[in-house]
């Protein structure tokens, strides 16, 4: 048979061709960027030059229209005359020689409109206006125009959106006593605003604000060139791309197949040829190999386990079945022999020990009975404050006796019905009460506790006694475990059976002082 052509590792093809496509993604958004840049900067830099003339131009006109026309004269037509770029309109006369500065007063705002609408009607997309720092927080524009604007007319309103950058360029300028431009560059276009002072008007400003569209510039035919070759590099890297992959997917595809094959069954997998997938197609075939071996030992194992655990579980049982029964047995024996050669009255004590002994057992057998068979739960509507309430008073006799105070505490926001099984959770809080009721001593208490939260009931029984030792605690809810000598062993695992059953749990919860068992359902209100 002949030996597969050797080549280089998936991995390391798949690393040469993104390489490649990265550099190519690289230069490429690096080249865009500085195209964009430069042609955004040039564009930013002669739109700031515009700005300042024709803010400067507006500021002059109206300086020297002011002049020759008094505030009370009535104030020139709004409309634009005609005129061209090269042959601009004359609002005024050249300025006569400087005068002392004056404050401005009421300003003339039809003479502002006018000088606007002339001289920016000569500016393709400009926009701007005057205003005072003096009036409302962000000052007082006096007037506004827009005569190049693309819709119906000389547009009047300030535009909203870029109203903070001119303020803000304006306050410059205030502070400046001269000129200032400033701009914010966006996705799509650049805003430049520059204000400068109206000439002897203090206190007064004119403004100016354009926006720039960068185009490509005139690098933009070499830059279409480029980005045409490195994309043509990027598709014919992505179809070299595609056929290794398609290659390599159907070697996969081919192990994939075999490794769908059932779990009880093993078929070494035929190398493909390419050097990563072999490798893992021998790794596979030495787990399947091994595999295959330890699930042979492992069902051995498995049997002789089950026999084993189940022999173990039958001793434990019986072990403590027998230690359980044994114990009355032989107290009844000792009565029994004792009755025999006593009198009358000492044969009735005996007869009626032996009678508790019997009983004793057959607590044990019930509660055995009830641990073997499943509780089953028929959920229903409780008044959940009076069931308390009647759980600690089926109680108090015994705590009366006991010498132990006996206490309902409800937690505040306990709602006054609940959905559980009442008979079967009652048997289980009665068998923490009556073992809490065993261990804790003359001048303690016990106190039965409520709450909820969204999802859970919680009941704790606590206590004053001494608790349960560390080394018992996991075990104190298996059968047969009890603490107490005239304990059964088995209340407890009832209470785990009962809380398991309402799709709950119980457990012991350690505290500094004192036993605290606890009881959480799932909360229900039907």
């Amino acid at each position: 048979m002949s030996a597969t052509p050797r080549r280089f590792s998936f991995a390391s093809q798949l690393v040469v061709f993104w390489l490649l496509v990265a550099v190519m993604c690289a230069l490429l958004i690096g080249l865009v960027w500085f195209m964009a840049q430069a042609n955004i900067g040039r564009q930013i830099g002669l739109a700031r030059q515009q700005g300042l003339a024709g803010c400067e131009t507006i500021g002059s006109r109206y300086d020297m229209s002011i002049d020759r026309a008094p505030e009370s004269q009535p104030a020139p037509s709004t409309n634009p005359p005609t005129s061209s770029p090269t042959n601009p309109p004359t609002i005024a006369p050249t300025r006569p020689p400087a005068t002392p500065q004056t404050t401005a007063a009421t300003p003339n705002t039809d003479l502002m409109h006018a000088i606007l609408d002339v001289v920016l009607a000569q500016m393709d997309g400009v926009e701007g206006g005057f205003w005072r720092p003096a009036g409302a927080a962000r000052g007082t524009f006096d007037a506004y125009a827009f005569p190049t604007y693309q819709g119906s007319g000389i547009k009047r309103d300030i535009p909203d959106a870029e109203t903070p950058l001119i303020l803000r360029t304006l306050r410059a300028a205030t502070a400046r006593r001269a000129a200032a431009s400033e701009f914010v560059e966006g996705q799509q276009d650049a805003v430049i605003v520059t204000a400068c002072p109206v000439p002897h008007r203090e206190g007064l400003f004119a403004w100016t604000l354009s926006r720039v569209h960068p185009p490509l510039g005139p690098s933009g035919k070499a830059l279409v060139t480029t980005l045409a070759v490195l994309l043509a590099v990027i598709v014919g890297i992505a179809i070299a791309l595609g056929v290794l992959l398609r290659r390599w997917r159907t070697n996969l595809a081919r192990v994939e197949a075999n490794l769908s094959q059932p779990a009880d069954s093993f078929t070494p997998i035929a190398p493909t040829g390419e050097p990563d997938l072999d490798k893992i197609v021998h790794a596979f075939n030495a787990y399947g190999a091994r595999a295959m071996s330890l699930q042979q030992q492992a069902g051995e194992l498995h049997t002789q386990l089950a026999a084993a655990e189940r022999f173990a579980a039958i001793g434990r049982f019986a072990a403590q079945l027998a230690h359980e029964i044994r114990n009355p047995i032989g107290a009844m024996r000792l009565k029994a022999e004792n009755a025999l050669n006593g009198d009358a009255e000492r044969q009735q004590r005996a007869l009626g020990a032996i009678l508790e002994q019997i009983q004793r057992v057959e607590r044990q057998l019930s509660g055995l009975l009830a641990l073997t068979q499943p509780v089953r739960v028929d959920a229903h509507a409780v008044a959940l404050r009076a069931w308390l309430a009647d759980r600690i008073e089926w109680h108090r006799d015994a705590a009366a006796r006991a010498g132990v105070s006996l206490e309902l505490d409800i937690a505040s926001g306990l709602p006054e019905r609940a959905a559980f099984d009442a008979e079967q959770l009652a048997r289980a809080i009665d068998n923490l009460i009556l073992n809490a009721l065993r261990h804790t001593p003359s001048g303690g208490h016990v106190t039965l506790r409520a709450a909820h939260s969204a999802a859970t009931l919680r009941i704790e029984v606590a206590d004053t006694g001494k608790g349960v030792a560390s080394a018992e605690r996991e075990r104190i809810f298996e059968p047969f475990v009890t603490g107490h000598a005239s304990g059964s062993g088995l209340g407890l695992a009832v209470v785990r059976e009962i809380a398991a059953a309402h799709g709950g749990s119980a457990f012991y919860e350690a505290r500094e002082r004192g036993a605290c068992f606890v009881i959480e359902i799932p909360w229900r209100t039907s």
